[in-house]
């Protein structure tokens, strides 16, 4: 056996997990799909993905640029473009933006193709995660928590539909949200399953 062939042989004992369908990580804005989303792909040893810094690098432009240039309705249309061709891909650990799932195509698509992982974190998490920020194209209001509310309020109702909930709440580290998503995985075996098992 070459060291290559070796290297890959060990590498293959030494991920634990067989993963047999993508996670796509879905949720509001702050609840942390990117960030859990990238720790949960070291830990099943996949690639991460993300369908917003997809569409950027196809359109040379931020997701706020594409926003403010051509409208929330033809960055859906590049979304569901993106997120379907991801899907055919190896398998691997896709985080969404969080208008991506409210779109029925996107659902059908993903449950055909995936699973959807909810992150469900509260209100005020959320707010406490994205105040700060302005990279948030939909929070440009003249009062950003209100319009998280409003947002909040009418997809909940969308993310319930996702075939996983995990919840977020605090205080957990990215490493502890990581292996509660891992545990939740584990009871589809159509998704995930333990090679020992």
């Amino acid at each position: 056996m070459s060291e290559f062939q070796q290297s890959v042989a060990n590498g293959a004992q030494a991920n634990p997990y067989v993963l047999k369908k993508t996670v796509v990580m879905v949720g509001m804005m702050g609840a942390g799909k990117t960030a859990v989303g990238r720790v949960l792909a070291q830990l099943l040893n996949v690639r991460f993905l993300d369908s917003d810094q997809e569409i950027e690098a196809a359109a040379n432009m931020t997701v706020p640029e594409i926003f403010a240039r051509d409208g929330e309705p033809f960055f859906r249309a590049r979304e569901t473009e993106v997120i379907s061709r991801l899907l055919q891909d190896e398998r691997c650990v896709l985080s969404t933006g969080g208008g991506a799932f409210l779109s029925a195509e996107n659902r059908e698509n993903i449950s055909r193709n995936g699973v959807a992982v909810w992150l469900d974190a509260d209100l005020e998490l959320l707010w406490s995660r994205v105040r700060h920020r302005d990279t948030r194209p939909l929070l440009r209001t003249a009062d950003p928590k209100a319009t998280l509310t409003d947002l909040y309020t009418k997809r909940v109702p969308e993310y319930s539909k996702a075939d996983l909930r995990v919840p977020c709440a605090p205080p957990v580290t990215l490493d502890q949200m990581a292996q509660r998503v891992t545990s939740v995985l584990l009871t589809r075996t159509d998704v995930l399953e333990r090679r020992d098992a």
